[in-house]
């Protein structure tokens, strides 16, 4: 149980009962009566809830179940109050007939209080438990905690699971983009060198005269160019010639 929500006896001392005082316990728990409270205020603390039931009979134990702890997280993230708020509660009365009467006559009832008070105008809702006694709150309360734990381990278990196996899916895939990347390149170097024999084959070779011509065969000599002869001057251009000159001079 958690001591913040537990609010006890200010001083208790541990000591060996003897048969009579254990026989006198046990028949103090069988006239004991527990009440539940099915919502507490909001900041109402253990040691004020056993104030305003210490009004209306014997008050033995009161215990106060915090809120869950996400969300108490939030509250305190987002809002002022800092201080632990409880859900549910149960109160012993050391009377089971004052718990069934308080019950009885509290539940759906306005707490009350001075005027101006904070929980003046909310309502109790509580309910009595017949043949209930505490050590069955406490069993309950080891049980669901003994559940907690063993759910928290599942859930760590599992996720130490899914953790392993996204690495494991991380790395294979690492793998294969490498061999897929040096499939590429070997293909990209295959397609380059066939590219380049092609390109090699389909380029036009030059042929020497050499190798044109057939084997035994002599290459024919280089034709020289003939200088034109001067053109020899006509007898019928001389004789105009000199009849122009004559008539002129």
């Amino acid at each position: 149980m958690d001591p913040r929500g537990f609010a006890g006896p200010s001083e208790k001392t541990v000591k060996p009962l003897t048969p009579e005082a254990l026989a006198a316990f046990k028949a103090a728990q069988e006239r004991a009566g527990v009440i539940y409270i099915s919502r507490i205020p909001p900041g109402m603390q253990p040691a004020k809830v056993r104030h305003l039931m210490s009004a209306y009979g014997e008050v033995g134990r009161v215990y106060l179940q915090q809120e869950d702890a996400k969300r108490a997280y939030l509250r305190r993230k987002y809002t002022s109050t800092k201080k632990p708020h409880y859900t549910e509660g149960w109160v012993e009365f050391k009377d089971k007939r004052v718990a069934r009467s308080v019950a009885e006559m509290l539940n759906a009832q306005p707490i009350g209080g001075k005027k101006g008070s904070r929980w003046r105008d909310d309502v109790w809702t509580m309910k009595y438990l017949p043949k209930f006694k505490w050590n069955m709150l406490t069993e309950q309360i080891a049980h669901e905690a003994a559940v907690h734990q063993a759910q928290l381990r599942v859930e760590l278990s599992q996720s130490r699971k899914e953790q392993r196996e996204y690495l494991k899916n991380v790395e294979l895939a690492r793998v294969l983009d490498k061999r897929a990347q040096r499939k590429r390149k070997a293909a990209d170097g295959g397609e380059g060198a066939e590219e380049s024999m092609q390109t090699e084959h389909t380029r036009p070779q030059k042929v020497s005269k050499q190798d044109e011509t057939p084997a035994g065969a002599r290459a024919p000599a280089k034709e020289k160019r003939k200088k034109p002869k001067p053109a020899e001057p006509r007898p019928d251009a001389e004789a105009q010639l000199d009849t122009v000159l004559g008539s002129i001079f």
